[in-house]
């Protein structure tokens, strides 16, 4: 080789070389440190959503021992009265209606504001064929009775405006507690509200779907004269019940008079 020649392939060998050793052009190194050399990002701070919290509802008070003063429980006569529960109901109701016309003697319902609302043209049939209009609450709450005073006059005003609503000027003379759970408080708020709070003294238990000849024999053995009847025509299979009416309806009326409540 000759010397001019031997020198420049000596040059571009230690270009050649100094260009391998630049970490500017080793692909190792290329793009930054390694992942695991870079710093890690702060960790989010938690944050707190704050709770809803609901009020908790008001303690329901105790349920008296015996049955508070001023229950209307007696017709004041001889004749007895029958009063029907926890309707209107679109299929019992006129059933128990056409039985009492065909006896021609009246009763007393006792009407579920819910009810009332759904199926106002029975309560307006109630009042047209001459019975008597009871309030017995919006839903039939049982423990009605034991709620703040403001939550159970609520609840009566609310049912006699359904009432209302069907039967424009009706008169409603009478409230009703479900289950019986009378209070002292929702008689006194009954008869703020111009009713008188509607007992029963005979209570055949028909809303425990006994027989019809079971309902028969519970009202006749504990019917006295002025006794006030409880039944019902709604809330259930009410068949066993106007069953047993059809026996009871014209015994009683044969044996006391059957008179609607006042």
């Amino acid at each position: 080789m000759r010397p001019r020649a031997l020198l420049a392939f000596a040059v571009s060998l230690v270009l050649f070389l100094a260009g391998c050793g630049d970490p500017a052009r080793n692909p190792s190194q290329v793009g930054g440190p390694p992942a695991s050399a870079a710093p890690s990002p702060p960790a989010p701070k938690p944050t707190t959503t704050p709770r809803r919290t609901t009020p908790p509802k008001p303690r329901l008070r105790p349920l008296p021992t015996t049955l508070p003063a001023g229950l209307h429980r007696s017709t004041g006569d001889r004749a007895v009265a029958l009063t029907f529960d926890d309707g209107p109901d679109p299929r019992w109701t006129p059933q128990v209606l056409d039985q009492l016309r065909a006896a021609h003697v009246t009763a007393t319902f006792c009407v579920i504001g819910s009810q009332v609302k759904r199926y106002p043209e029975l309560v307006a049939r109630i009042a047209r064929e001459g019975h008597q209009l009871c309030n017995h609450s919006w839903r039939h709450d049982i423990n009605l009775g034991r709620r703040p005073v403001a939550d159970i006059r609520a609840d009566l005003l609310r049912t006699d405006k359904a009432i209302r609503a069907a039967v424009p000027k009706a008169r409603i003379p009478y409230y009703r507690q479900p289950g019986g759970r009378w209070t002292p408080e929702v008689v006194a708020v009954a008869r703020q509200l111009g009713m008188r709070s509607l007992h029963w003294s005979v209570d055949p238990q028909d809303w425990d779907h006994p027989t019809a000849q079971t309902i028969g024999k519970r009202v006749e053995s504990a019917v006295r004269p002025g006794a006030i009847v409880l039944m019902h025509d709604g809330g259930g299979d009410r068949r066993p019940t106007l069953a047993a009416c059809q026996h009871l309806i014209p015994e009683l009326k044969r044996r006391y008079g059957i008179s609607r409540l006042r």
